[in-house]
């Protein structure tokens, strides 16, 4: 299978309830050879409307932190667990998490990512594939909002792009 067939898929998809809520689903975007992987829990209302993931005020912010240590959004790949919006921006049930793994599991295979990095404790439920290594760092939205967060998230950033080059 390939990346656009799993886009086409995740778009179409109904396996689970959110599709009823959502105008877009998200299946995210990026080099097709990515040697990072970035991963959220779920899009939210941005991402909804454009069917893109991370282009909020978290998606910002995460964008221009990583360019502040020299890695562009063009170099990765950007995507979720949870490929639609919860209503109310909820943390996606069991039901919904398990009906989106396979998408994000077919993508990790087809990219083949040096790194995974897991944003947020939502991310953590990302399956371990071999070969690659994972990441975990604070969620943008929470670093935007504590600042031991946010000084902590510019850590973990600046230990993955030591890691990186």
């Amino acid at each position: 299978m390939s990346l656009e067939e799993i886009i086409l898929q995740i778009q179409e998809c109904k396996k689970c309830r959110l599709w009823q809520t959502s105008t877009h689903g998200v299946p995210g975007e990026g080099l097709a050879n990515a040697k990072v992987m970035f991963v959220g829990q779920n899009p939210g209302s941005e991402e909804d409307k454009t069917g893109r993931p991370f282009v909020g005020r978290a998606g910002k912010f995460l964008t221009k932190t990583i360019a502040e240590f020299g890695i562009t959004r063009e170099e990765v790949y950007i995507t979720n667990i949870v490929k639609h919006t919860s209503p109310e921006n909820r943390k996606p049930y069991p039901d919904e998490v398990s009906a989106c793994l396979p998408y994000l599991i077919q993508q990790i295979a087809i990219i083949k990512p040096k790194i995974v990095v897991l944003l947020g404790a939502s991310a953590k439920k990302t399956p371990r594939v071999e070969n690659v290594k994972y990441f975990e760092i604070v969620h943008p939205s929470a670093a935007m909002r504590f600042t031991k967060m946010r000084e902590k998230f510019q850590t973990q950033i600046a230990e993955l792009a030591k890691q990186i080059k």
